[in-house]
């Protein structure tokens, strides 16, 4: 849905990410002939920002993307744009996913922001959970562990969501507290930034990969966050 923008300005964005979507796949894979499948990944942005009234809604592969209106917000904008030119670049044969990621940025800052107490860091994640109604999370081994599988998979088609866990940051707060007493939540952040959720209002369903044999190592924030927090301490966002 479209609406408020002109398709001439529409046109003017996506067109941009076609050509690079198609531009690196026709530079490295097509004259090597050897490649069989492409994994695209992307964010889950592609279905978490559409807007959504109440709660309990589960959001999976064929869940629309976010609408673009003149009045959105500019990651909602992003996100439309993008979702829409990936969506041309998933008609190929070859594909499974969504899209590439040329410069992967890391969500280990935003993922700590409650232990380190970096306002900036914080205020994306709670963005995350006031846009999309939820914090969903993934290990890093477990989204390479999917690709695997799916690039082996051979009846493996189209879109799958790699979530293993839906919480909030409410929640975030509560397991931080438990488990890392020595390094205490920053409780100013959470006074100060609105109404939060008790519990998602959303929640990315992995069922269709699940459904396929994929199994999640890392299912519980315990298990995430032994990692998450070993990492932040390498990269000095936490003392050692």
């Amino acid at each position: 849905m479209c609406s408020f923008v002109s398709f001439r300005v529409l046109n003017k964005l996506t067109s941009p990410n076609e050509a690079g979507e198609w531009g690196w796949q026709h530079e490295l894979i097509e004259p090597a002939g050897t490649v069989k499948r492409v994994i695209l990944t992307s964010s889950a942005a592609a279905v978490s920002r559409a807007r959504l009234q109440g709660d309990g809604h589960v959001l999976d592969e064929r869940s629309p993307g976010p609408t673009l209106s003149s009045s959105e917000p500019t990651s909602h904008r992003c996100g439309y744009v993008t979702s829409l030119a990936r969506s041309h670049v998933r008609q190929s044969k070859s594909t499974v996913g969504a899209a590439p990621v040329p410069n992967a940025v890391t969500s280990v800052p935003n993922c700590l922001s409650l232990l380190s107490g970096d306002e900036a860091e914080f205020a994306v994640l709670r963005g995350i959970e006031r846009s999309s109604g939820t914090v969903a999370l993934v290990h890093v081994d477990d989204v390479c562990r999917a690709e695997l599988f799916l690039a082996e998979e051979e009846a493996a088609a189209g879109r799958y969501l790699c979530c293993s866990l839906n919480t909030t940051v409410v929640q975030l707060a509560r397991f931080l507290t438990d488990k890392y007493p020595r390094n205490p939540v920053k409780t100013n952040l959470l006074s100060g930034s609105g109404e939060l959720l008790e519990k998602p209002r959303v929640c990315l369903s992995s069922a269709k990969l699940v459904r396929e044999g994929f199994v999640y190592e890392y299912k519980t924030l315990d298990r995430i966050y032994d990692d998450v927090v070993e990492y932040g301490k390498v990269l000095g966002i936490l003392p050692t």
